[in-house]
């Protein structure tokens, strides 16, 4: 069994694998996994030492995705040693998921990433923007009267708002996806034979909201980790 970890600033999240095979994920450190592993790939945005700590004890292999891992993709990118482990992971993901398509991914979290992999299997970058929750919370902190907007509940994105929570949802939900949907045409307009994935915590909600027509994988990073520990165990 492979087990991979994404150890965030707020939370942990594992996965594990036979093969190629998704066979468990959830939430939180899975202490009871850790013995059974063969080996341990982590995405991490803090300090790991206990962990590797922890698994050094235990024997088990395990290894951090840093700029240095090799990968089963090409980065043609300018700053790979500022680019997020999550970034490359979902693109590792999602061209194992999909070899030789050119696929975007967009990771809704709290930032929101878009990034573009071509069907020979490089990495070429893409976007950063803010997220859902982030969008509210800034309209919120930087003006004297917007309220903060729970979007919780919240399922549709009104294109004419008519009230002043209205018009919020419709500047930053709204505004979001007509942007997501922006990018998606202009790389359709190169590369149109083009596999559009969704992931990441907001992806359910913009699934609902109206996001059409694009592949929902949950375990994107998790399945990109998997991808990159695979390569590197050949």
């Amino acid at each position: 069994m492979n087990l991979t970890l994404d150890i965030g600033n707020t939370a942990t999240k594992w996965a594990s694998f036979e093969g190629r095979t998704l066979t468990g994920h959830g939430y939180g450190m899975p202490e009871e996994l850790l013995p059974q592993a063969a080996h341990v790939m982590v995405c991490a945005s803090g300090d790991v030492g206990e962990l590797q700590a922890k698994l050094a004890t235990l024997r088990v292999p395990f290894a951090t995705l840093t700029p240095q891992t090799p990968l089963p993709i090409h980065l043609d990118y300018k700053t790979p040693e500022t680019l997020g482990a999550d970034r490359v992971a979902d693109a590792c993901g999602a061209a194992g998921l999909h070899p030789g398509e050119a696929c975007v991914v967009i990771d809704a979290g709290t930032c929101i990433t878009v990034d573009f992999v071509d069907a020979e299997g490089t990495y070429h970058g893409g976007a950063i923007m803010p997220g859902l929750k982030m969008n509210l919370q800034a309209l919120h902190t930087f003006t004297a009267k917007l309220p903060l907007i729970d979007i919780e509940g919240v399922e549709k994105a009104p294109v004419l708002g008519r009230s002043t929570e209205e018009s919020i949802l419709a500047g930053t939900l709204g505004a979001t996806l007509l942007a997501l949907a922006g990018y998606v045409a202009l790389y359709k307009e190169k590369t149109p034979a083009l596999r559009v994935l969704l992931t990441g915590g907001d992806a359910e909600r913009l699934m609902a909201l109206g996001a059409r027509g694009w592949e929902h994988v949950p375990q994107l990073t998790m399945i990109g980790l998997n991808e990159i520990m695979t390569y590197n165990e050949k």
